[in-house]
């Protein structure tokens, strides 16, 4: 069964509102022991994000020469002392039902280690997802993630099934190789496997490329 936010989010949402100052942005960032927080609107709906980075630019010296749009935004947010002056916006978020292999890709392409979660039907804020929380996938207890893993597996069997420390081997036979391999690409996509030894036997391999005769 698939993952979602809901299943490893935090419960506590770190926000703070557009007006809070720097320094109430730098104390909740040490209260809570992270590196951004939501910023929200009156309604709890987040609009933006501060991070460490877009406080940083405050002890970065910008008088040199650069004039491109980035570049003018960093400006802007160096002379800023609200969160709606220093935060990125909009914000990037996620819902309780998303599962948690998309939030983990999310994370990665937009180079972020945190998410809002909203409410789908109010918008605001419910929790926040740290990398932290969408890596806890990977220590499973070994039975959970096993019946996960059988869940995938063909039928008829039978296949057996070992798993140490999130790696799954997988022992059986199947009449052809595309199966042996098409099983495979099912048990790595089960959330918490770090990786898949396959040693399921084939009866004939219907993937063997024959070479053009010359």
């Amino acid at each position: 069964m698939p993952i979602e936010v809901k299943d490893v989010m935090g419960r506590v949402a770190i926000a703070v509102p557009a007006d809070a100052s720097f320094a109430d942005i730098v104390a909740a960032m040490k209260r809570f022991a992270v590196g951004a927080v939501t910023v929200i609107d009156a309604d709890r709906r987040p609009i933006g994000v501060v991070s460490e980075d877009d406080l940083l630019l405050k002890e970065i010296d910008h008088s040199g020469p650069g004039f491109g749009p980035r570049r003018r935004r960093d400006r802007e947010k160096a002379a800023g002392v609200t969160a709606a002056q220093l935060m990125t916006a909009p914000a990037i978020t996620v819902t309780p039902g998303t599962g948690v292999r998309e939030a983990a890709r999310l994370m990665h392409d937009r180079r972020v280690k945190q998410l809002p979660v909203i409410d789908v039907v109010t918008g605001r804020i419910a929790g926040t997802l740290h990398q932290r929380d969408v890596l806890r996938v990977f220590t499973r207890p070994a039975a959970d993630l096993e019946a996960d893993v059988r869940a995938v597996l063909p039928e008829p069997g039978p296949f057996t099934v070992e798993i140490e420390a999130g790696v799954v081997k997988v022992g059986g036979r199947v009449r052809w190789r595309s199966q042996a391999v098409a099983l495979t690409e099912a048990v790595r996509a089960v959330e918490g496997v770090v990786d898949v030894v396959c040693e399921v036997a084939c009866d004939s391999d219907d993937l063997i490329v024959v070479p053009p005769l010359l």
